[in-house]
């Protein structure tokens, strides 16, 4: 088995919108996806994205990816980076390409001065959440997370003042 793990670059955005696909159904369509490949080529390969992808390709074929975004904790003065997906294609499972690209992305961390990386699993997942407990990851029990987005994101926008936001 030949295993590569590289920079993802625009002509994977098919790829990568397919295997996105694949983690919907993974997922139970807990998160449907909107978005298309032409946005993923724009928004992901633009100049100015603060995020990009990472291919892992097994015999040639694609297997799967990982997209990452700089973050910076103000707590700790430092550098971080998120994981928004880690995801396998179900016939690249269990072959230890998981693994491989998330040291790839830790190494990649660390080449990068981060001190830490974050990602979230959901609560059923049970395999993602015994994996990440194998590498010394710790779940994040203190923390919730919350997302505002769609029609309230956009109605809370709306309701700021203009005047103190400076726009």
């Amino acid at each position: 088995m030949k295993m590569t793990i590289r920079p993802a670059n625009p002509e994977d955005a098919d790829a990568i919108y397919s295997m996105i696909a694949e983690l919907s159904v993974y997922e139970h369509g807990l998160q449907q996806s909107v978005t298309t490949a032409e946005e993923i080529r724009a928004m992901l390969f633009n100049p100015d994205s603060n995020s990009e992808a990472l291919m892992c390709e097994i015999d040639g074929s694609t297997a799967g990816y990982a997209v990452i975004t700089r973050s910076y904790s103000a707590w700790l003065g430092r550098r971080g980076m998120y994981m928004e997906d880690l995801y396998f294609s179900p016939n690249f499972r269990g072959l230890g390409a998981g693994k491989a690209l998330l040291q790839y992305v830790a190494q990649h961390a660390v080449n990068h001065q981060c001190n830490r990386i974050e990602w979230s699993a959901l609560d059923w997942d049970q395999s993602a959440r015994e994996f990440y407990l194998s590498i010394d990851a710790l779940p994040l029990n203190e923390w919730v997370r919350y997302r505002l987005d769609g029609a309230a994101l956009e109605k809370f926008a709306a309701a700021a003042p203009q005047s103190v936001l400076g726009l």
